[in-house]
């Protein structure tokens, strides 16, 4: 079993920035695929970024604003996300994907196998 915890999470105006992280523990392997969704109230899950040791990956909507990353030692993932837009709002999930390349199903939340609990990002206008 893997579990992980979210943090970082916050009230922001917009444009302005947030770092979330996602620390594992128990089973943990540096190998693993990790990923960021996101969910709007009403809305379903949504893909916002993943790695894996070689490839990173995000969606068309944060490019150039969020940027993904890990630290093996500390079993974290980081996501940056800059020039926040309040269409960023949501819960932010932290997932782990017990896979080591990365592949189209990586972009699916339902091939994740591990979640966090989510952490509230709320971007005002």
């Amino acid at each position: 079993q893997v579990q992980l915890v979210e943090s970082g999470g916050g009230l922001v105006q917009a444009g302005g920035s947030l770092r979330l992280s996602c620390t594992a523990s128990g089973r943990t392997s540096s190998t693993y695929v990790m990923g960021w969704f996101r969910q709007a109230p009403g809305k379903e899950r949504e893909f916002v970024a993943a790695i894996s040791r070689d490839t990173i990956r995000y969606d068309d909507s944060v490019k150039g604003r969020f940027t993904i990353s890990r630290d093996n030692a500390k079993n974290t993932v980081y996501l940056q996300m800059n020039s926040l837009k309040p269409e960023d709002t949501a819960l932010y999930y932290c997932a782990a994907r017990g896979a080591t390349m990365f592949s189209q199903r990586s972009f699916r939340p339902y091939e994740y196998d591990y979640w966090g609990q989510g952490t509230q990002v709320t971007v005002s206008s």
